[in-house]
């Protein structure tokens, strides 16, 4: 019988296993796959390593979450600080997003004046700091009576911000600007979508300037790809056992029965890095308790997802470390005009393996767009060959200098991470604090952490999550 059984190995996975562990409780990590880090994760397909999502390591920083988690268990990750955290390239016009907001605002102003821009991008800021700077709330689902407990812990928080948090973001933008092009508000919307999964119009305007606000964080890169970080925090935990797949889960009175392949393991506790839409598949079907705490969650599953390029080229240009290309009209079998390119550093010797980039870029999609057979492969080829045209037209890359090349599609994601819904839930005027998915559960000994349930995607949101879920388990 050990304490706690951990299955998948995501940020948030991988991050509370080895907190756990740390701290001395009998933890084992499961992973289907061989490598760690799900969504975050690393791969080699055909020679040539990617990482599996265009991601950025946001709020490693002094006094934000991330570094403060790592600090509790005594990880120092290996990475570079890059700065700017991403160039948006819209229209010829380039803009780099540099952490500094002086800076910043000195390239916006070239490519968009406007007068209430200084205004702005300072309020964008300035919540952005305050909201990093606010302790002691968080939340529980364990019960009415625990949902309502914490969420008189948000008061501080509703208080001070309740002004954005009760406007709707469109319309905040629109009347705060007043007169703005349509350029201007596509470069706005481009952002706000790539951090809260959604666009401003379902979301209120706070939600929207920590999205507008992630890159003052301070953004890192990881060296030999994100696989390496999550390597790297488990290293010294005792059980880490990858390519064991969690088949069936089993709830007893005072512990759970987990099902893999080759072994039953016994846990008092269960922590799922699974989505919230999926999870309830792992128990069995007479599990009535478990079915219907699952089953409410299931109407908030959005559908949204990715379609993944994977580029591997040969080139002597100097690239950053993150790009976001933004075009006028919507990509064919996508939900955005905008696509997020990665780029390898030219010195790692792993991704950059003899000199070469590797490239992953991400475009938001609809799952159900891709489980009709007969279009799929059409579909796939189309939209894969128009992010190739546009990356190399952008960032001016031959296509000659192509070495590999590769997609993948929401159908790709659920054969190897077991799930086709990607990037989280988007906190939207609809589904505010008391319907969004706690960390912990209506049933004993069950909990959960990733970017389904509370707080949100990217790192310092799941990590906000395991920070809630620490304090929930008063470890």
């Amino acid at each position: 019988m050990i304490e706690y059984a951990v299955v998948g190995s995501g940020i948030g996975g991988s991050s509370i296993a080895a907190y756990l562990d740390a701290k001395g409780y009998e933890t084992v990590l499961f992973e289907k796959e061989p490598y760690l880090g799900g969504c975050s994760s690393t791969f080699v397909h055909r020679g040539y390593a990617y990482n599996t999502g265009a991601t950025t390591l946001a709020g490693y920083q002094e006094g934000h979450i991330v570094k403060s988690h790592f600090d509790e268990f005594g990880f120092t990750p290996d990475v570079i600080r890059t700065d700017p955290s991403i160039i948006i390239i819209q229209n010829g016009k380039t803009t780099p997003r540099f952490s500094d907001l002086e800076r910043f605002l000195e390239a916006l102003e070239e490519n968009y004046p406007h007068p209430k821009n200084r205004e702005f991008w300072t309020l964008v800021h300035d919540l952005g700091r305050k909201f990093y700077e606010l302790h002691g709330h968080y939340y529980s689902n364990r019960s009415v009576w625990h949902k309502i407990l914490s969420l008189t812990s948000f008061f501080p928080l509703l208080v001070k911000f309740q002004r954005y948090l009760r406007t709707n973001a469109y319309d905040f933008i629109q009347d705060f600007y007043g007169d703005m092009s349509e350029e201007y508000l596509q470069f706005l919307e481009a952002q706000i979508l790539i951090v809260s999964q959604a666009h401003s119009r379902d979301i209120n305007f706070f939600t929207a300037a920590l999205s507008l606000g992630y890159t003052f964080n301070e953004t890192h890169y990881v060296p030999g790809g994100f696989g390496a970080i999550f390597d790297a925090m488990t290293a010294k935990m005792k059980d880490v056992r990858r390519n064991t797949e969690v088949l069936k889960i089993e709830r007893h009175s005072d512990h759970f029965t987990l099902y893999t392949k080759k072994e039953t393991v016994k846990a008092k506790k269960v922590i799922l890095n699974s989505t919230v839409y999926d999870s309830g598949k792992l128990f069995a079907q007479a599990d009535t308790k478990v079915k219907r705490y699952y089953k409410k969650y299931e109407t908030l599953n959005n559908h949204q997802s990715s379609f993944m390029l994977y580029m591997t080229v040969k080139s002597r240009k100097k690239y950053a470390h993150h790009y976001q290309l933004i075009q006028n009209e919507t990509y064919l079998h996508s939900l955005s005009n905008a696509v997020f390119v990665s780029f390898s550093d030219i010195k790692d010797d792993q991704l950059s393996e003899k000199g070469y980039y590797s490239i992953t870029a991400s475009i938001h999609t609809d799952s159900r767009w891709w489980e009709d057979k007969s279009t799929y492969k059409v579909k796939k080829e189309e939209l894969k060959n128009q992010m190739i045209k546009s990356i190399c037209d952008i960032l001016d890359i031959n296509e000659e200098e192509i070495v590999h090349q590769f997609a993948a599609t929401p159908k790709s994601f659920k054969r190897y991470i077991n799930r086709s819904q990607l990037g989280g839930n988007a906190i939207t005027m609809k589904n505010f604090l008391p319907k969004l998915p706690s960390n912990d559960t209506t049933i004993e000994g069950l909990y959960h952490v990733g970017d389904t349930v509370y707080a949100a995607q990217g790192w310092p949101g799941v990590m906000l999550g395991v920070d809630n879920l620490k304090r929930l388990l008063d470890v």
